[in-house]
């Protein structure tokens, strides 16, 4: 069955298609907890707004070393924030004047691309297997969560390929039933397989979601939207 981007509309009203300077991958801009949407310094104010109310959230703007690409490099749930060891001191300090309330955590590894290789919600991080023991703890510690070394469907950037939320998890169109299996019984959730942004596999970065919303890349079809705002019970 083939379902209009229109139709989608009425079905979800808190999904939303859109994009970002022209780009569908939002994901790169943003990335989203139940509280906070947080977006690059310089990303159109009334896009941004947009995105945040679909997510019923507060919209809240840093950059790192300078960048607007906060949803590659900034991972977060509702009790922690990772954020990596480019953010210089003015940014942190900026930013730990705005929130209060949860754990802020420079990270020292290598892999500064932080939610690429970070899938996580308020229970669970799945992250890339590449971090060494000491990465994982740090990431327990600050997130205060459960840490599962996975890549899923063959790809070690977990955050950047597949999406989690509170309520649901996405998988990328490469998973296999029987990973597939295995980490829904990790998760406590059930997810379907699918691509964004006509075929692509990064869905995680096509994408900004939370448990109350979602907002997905004006290239989405409606089908591969239908199957995303399912899975995440929107």
């Amino acid at each position: 069955m083939i379902i209009s981007s229109r139709k989608i509309r009425f079905l979800f009203m808190s999904v939303i298609k859109t994009e970002i300077y022209g780009n569908s991958y939002i994901g790169i801009y943003g990335f989203a907890t139940d509280s906070f949407c947080f977006f690059g310094k310089g990303v159109p104010q009334k896009k941004a707004e947009k995105i945040a109310k679909a997510l019923d959230t507060k919209k809240l703007d840093l950059t790192i070393d300078s960048s607007q690409l906060v949803g590659i490099y900034v991972v977060a749930n509702s009790k922690g924030i990772l954020l990596p060891k480019i953010i210089d001191e003015r940014e942190l300090d900026e930013l730990k004047r705005k929130i209060n309330g949860i754990e802020i955590g420079v990270f020292d590894t290598d892999l500064n691309a932080i939610r690429n290789n970070i899938l996580v919600n308020d229970k669970i991080a799945i992250v890339n297997p590449h971090y060494n023991k000491k990465e994982e703890k740090f990431i327990q510690d600050v997130l205060d969560v459960e840490v599962v070394k996975s890549s899923i469907g063959g790809f070690s950037t977990v955050g950047a390929n597949n999406i989690i939320t509170n309520k649901g998890i996405v998988f990328n169109n490469r998973i296999s039933e029987e990973e597939k299996k295995r980490i829904e019984e990790i998760v406590g959730f059930k997810g379907e397989q699918t691509t964004a942004n006509l075929g692509s596999l990064n869905i995680g970065l096509s994408s900004i979601a939370n448990s109350k919303g979602l907002a997905i890349g004006e290239l989405t079809t409606g089908y591969e939207l239908a199957r995303i705002a399912s899975s995440l019970d929107l």
